[in-house]
Parts: C-alpha cells; structure tokens; sequence
C-alpha cells in the first residue's frame, strides 16, 4: 500500500494584518462624525523581506504603522505576527516581547531622542531591558558594535555625544542603532528620510537594505516618495484616504500602474530627460474626505477618468497582474484600461 503524504504547509508569515481598521471620533464628545484614519487594509511581510507603504500625508500610512506596533488598539481586523494573533498578547511580558521583536523608527529623528542625555542612552536602555544577560561592560561593547554597523564611527565618540551635537543623518542612524540593540525582526521605519537632505537619504536608505542583509531583519519603509521604493523595497502598497488601491512587486508596479492615483505619484517624479514642454498630468479635483466618507471611489473627486459607476461602488483591490492587484473598476489586466482611454 502506497504510503500517504501529508500536502506541505507553507511557513506562517512573519507579520499579517486582516481587514485592518482603525476610526477616530472627532468633533467633541457627543460629536457622531468619524475619522476613518485606516480602512480594512490587509498586509503581509515576509521574513528578511523589504516592503514599502507609499501616500501622501493624511493617507493613513503612520496610522497602519501604530497598529502594527501594538500602540493603537484596531477598531476591526486581526494583526497575527508568526500566526499569533496580537490581540492575545495582553499580559506585560507578551506585549514586552512583541515590542521587543518588532520596533518602531520615526520621522523625527531629534523627538526620538532625550536631549538630556547622550544620545547612546537609549541604547543602553534597550539592551538592559530587552537582553538583561549582557553585563555592564558587554552592554558597552554591544553598544559600539551596533554604533559601527549603523556607520557611526568612531564609535566610542558617539558614546559620548548629546542629540544637539549631531546632525540630522546621525540622529536618524542613531534611531535605527537604538531599534537594533533588541535583534528585532521587523523594523516599521516611519518617513525615516522625509526631514534629511537629499544627499543624506541615500545613505539612510542603505543603511536599511544592510540591515536586512546583516542582521536578518524585514522593514516596513513609509513614505510620501516612490521613487525611493524601488531603491531598496521588495513590495509596493500604494495608500490613499484610509485604503489600499494597489499592490504588488514594486518594479511591476512602476512600470505598469493600474491604479490613478499610482500614475499621479509617478508623473510627480522629476524627470531629467523629459522635454521641457512635457508636463506632469494635473492633480484636478478635491482632497481626500476621510471623515464620513461618501459611498464609492473615494479617489474619484480628483480622477480624470471617473465614471458614474464610481460614486457608487467602493471597489475592492482586484488581481489584474500576476501577484499586481489594483482597486479600480475601470482597471483591466490589459495596458489600456477599459474608460481610460489610449494612455500609449
């Protein structure tokens, strides 16, 4: 008798969030107005795998991030990180591992930072909360390990400098230093760059990419610029007014954006060898409205090629590439949507 196999399971992923949500009531006390900040949006980071959330300001993207770090509580949906749901880590030692294992980096790099002690501080007190076998002088050689892999040399300099003698690059460095004293395994890195100059991003950004090659860690990059998600990210979430309109790998998404608000963040890229009479396409129609949203579209007020049918229908995100889904029901799985015209 031929031997029966049990069919393979795949691994569970390192973080997914369901159906995730998160509303704020706004208006005073007896106010019914409500800020859907986040609306049922699903996410999937995979072990040593770079994924970037890209939208504008107000799009929910640092909302999204907070849920994940286990600092807002969702309104609906399921966070699960290596299958556990987050909402069954409660206990103080629980919710102590879990924000050991995944840490949080923020836009302002100064804020994050006490300006009353040297900067290496938090450091120090990350590695005596979340790995209390080092010894004193382990904690100190740990210390300038991390400050070296993070580009901060010489090490034992920086040990002792306050937030008001570095600069804007170094204190970001500095916040990434403090999230990887605790060996996480995910880093949400929010607008990490967004306050640098331009000729320090690039050095921020490579520094991430060595984080996941080094020390094994996934990100979730957020940010307002796309064109540094296909720098160094695996995947591409595009946000808009509380959801995500698309997704898929980000070099797929570049070159072939379904969804119009993605080809509105691609025509704001700069564009060296374009001639000088070629334009971005216009950014026509209103904001967002996120505080009791109508039925249908919500990008529809700004979209140049809505149809009737989008004030009604709210459309969900949709496969019309292979692992590229998109959130439009004008969109096809063909180069020429269906309504958008010839875009050729």
């Amino acid at each position: 008798m031929a031997e029966t196999r049990m069919p393979e399971t795949s691994p569970a992923p390192l973080l997914e969030a369901r159906g995730l949500t998160r509303h704020f009531q706004v208006g005073g006390m007896f106010s019914r107005r409500t800020l859907h900040a986040v609306d049922d949006v699903d996410l999937v980071i995979q072990p040593r795998e770079i994924v970037t959330l890209v939208g504008e300001s107000g799009s929910g993207k640092s909302t999204v991030a907070r849920l994940l770090a286990g600092l807002f509580r969702p309104t609906a949906g399921d966070i699960r990180f290596h299958g556990r749901p987050l909402a069954t880590m409660r206990g103080r030692r629980s919710m102590l591992e879990y924000r050991r294992r995944v840490q949080m980096v923020f836009q302002d790099p100064y804020s994050s930072l006490n300006p009353v002690y040297p900067a290496a501080h938090g450091i120090f007190r990350a590695l005596k909360l979340h790995r209390p076998n080092l010894r004193r002088q382990d904690r100190r050689a740990e210390a300038e390990r991390i400050l070296d892999s993070v580009g901060l040399t010489p090490s034992r300099e920086f040990l002792r400098k306050y937030p008001y003698e570095l600069s804007g690059g170094q204190r970001q460095r500095f916040g990434f230093a403090q999230a990887l004293a605790s060996r996480p395994e995910l880093i949400l890195a929010d607008e990490p760059v967004s306050m640098l100059d331009v000729s320090i991003r690039i050095g921020v950004l490579n520094l991430m990419a060595q984080s996941r090659e080094r020390d094994n860690v996934s990100l979730l990059y957020i940010t307002h610029d796309i064109a540094s998600a296909r720098y160094i990210s695996d995947r591409l979430l595009v946000m808009y007014a509380g959801r995500v309109v698309e997704r898929g790998p980000v070099e797929d998404v570049l070159a072939h954006p379904k969804h119009p608000y993605t080809e509105l963040l691609l025509s704001a890229i700069p564009d060296p060898y374009a001639p000088a009479e070629v334009q971005a396409a216009p950014d026509a129609g209103e904001p967002p409205r996120v505080i009791d949203p109508e039925p249908g579209c919500r990008f529809r007020w700004r979209c140049p090629y809505a149809v009737a049918e989008c004030a009604r229908i709210d459309p969900p995100l949709r496969r019309l590439r292979p692992d590229h889904d998109a959130a439009c029901i004008v969109a096809t799985a063909d180069e020429v949507a269906v309504g958008l015209g010839d875009r050729a």
